[in-house]
């Protein structure tokens, strides 16, 4: 896939990401997260680390998940090296914070890295569909 391609899937896919975390922080979780970690919450939120979360994170999936599945056909591949990318940096996320913040809920972690994995396994099957359509 040459460059403008790649430049084309990654504008395409930055909405898909922050569409479906946006789903799930403001809508599915958000009394969850509200409930378990008000304590630490500000009055509002700092959009620009926000997003240049969402801008880094999509090249991780584009390097690490979608271009390896692409160059072998599989979706399948997709999805599992998303899942795997999901566990390891929300992991890392997570068991940091558990490790090194006072009154981190485990609970918190547990269900955070469940949706990294589902987050980024979902949006890496729908980048790599995406790419399909990107290529013809």
């Amino acid at each position: 896939m040459n460059l403008t391609k790649i430049i084309i899937l990654y504008l395409l896919t930055v909405p898909v990401l922050f569409v479906i975390d946006m789903v799930w922080l403001g809508v599915i979780s958000k009394n969850f997260y509200k409930e378990q970690l008000g304590h630490l919450f500000g009055d509002s939120i700092n959009w620009p680390p926000v997003i240049f979360f969402y801008l880094l994170f999509v090249v991780g999936i584009l390097v690490f998940c979608v271009l390896p599945a692409q160059k072998e056909n599989s979706l399948q591949k997709a999805i599992i090296l998303g899942a795997l990318f999901g566990l390891f940096t929300y992991s890392t996320y997570d068991l940091t914070n558990f490790a090194t913040l006072k009154n981190w809920p485990f609970t918190v972690v547990l269900v955070d890295i469940v949706w990294g994995i589902v987050l980024s396994g979902t949006v890496s099957a729908v980048s790599f569909l995406i790419s399909k359509l990107v290529t013809k």
